[in-house]
């Protein structure tokens, strides 16, 4: 693919660089819409696609790409998903713009996802074509938020600072809670973050206790209230 264009005004103008993407999702039907939503773009040129973080991080190593389209919950890779993944980009390809596309909505996490380095976030629900927006934002330095999240985001700041319980778990714990509901066992989500059954067991109680939580039945619900899990899973389903 040919990542320079001709000027409209003529041979004596200086090539259009176009932004390089890689995408990243587990799903191929998600990949196959970025990569539709992104056609109509001319300046956007997609040089790859990963379905977990390994692929992604050899997609990177062997053609260095100026935005990362990639999904938040993306198991199976040698290098994590979610915060650890973005953690990882961030240290390893400190010029790499990020832009995550999700489907969670929880105002905490949306914000962790910029603090840690994200440039932009997108929701899955939302028109595709907010994804070219938001690589072009990401290209220029500017934050960009999709009608959907904006929402999230705007209600967050209406609430003038006051703690909430979502807002009062860290993101270390955010991370476990997401991955507990998501149907990871505490052992599985030790070897996820590279962290002890001690530590992850640890931020899970710490989550109970902040959340005034039962068990993990409570837990599991506050994580679908929450969007950092999806709305038909049940108990049964993520124990």
């Amino acid at each position: 693919m040919n990542l320079f264009e001709s000027h409209p005004l003529g041979c004596d103008a200086a090539p259009m660089r176009r932004t390089r993407v890689v995408v990243a999702d587990d799903h191929p039907v998600i990949l196959l819409g970025v990569r539709h939503a992104l056609e109509p773009f001319d300046d956007i040129a997609l040089l790859g696609e990963a379905r977990q973080s390994t692929e992604l991080v050899e997609a990177l190593r062997r053609a260095p790409a100026d935005v990362l389209v990639t999904d938040l919950a993306m198991p199976g890779g040698r290098y994590g998903d979610g915060l650890t993944l973005i953690g990882y980009l961030r240290r390893h390809f400190p010029m790499l713009r990020i832009v995550v596309l999700t489907m969670l909505g929880n105002g905490a996490l949306l914000r962790r996802l910029f603090e840690a380095g994200a440039a932009a976030v997108v929701g899955k629900g939302d028109d595709l074509a907010h994804i070219g927006l938001a690589v072009r934002h990401a290209m220029r330095g500017a934050r960009y938020v999709s009608p959907s999240l904006r929402v999230v985001l705007d209600r967050i700041g209406a609430r003038n600072g006051r703690a909430t319980s979502s807002l009062a778990l860290s993101p270390r714990e955010i991370e476990v809670v997401r991955l507990f509901a998501s149907g990871m066992s505490v052992s599985e989500i030790g070897v996820r973050l590279n962290r002890s059954v001690k530590t992850v067991s640890s931020h899970k109680v710490s989550a109970l206790r902040k959340l005034g939580a039962a068990g993990d039945a409570e837990l599991i619900e506050y994580a679908r209230a929450n969007g950092l899990a999806h709305r038909g899973m049940t108990y049964d389903e993520a124990s």
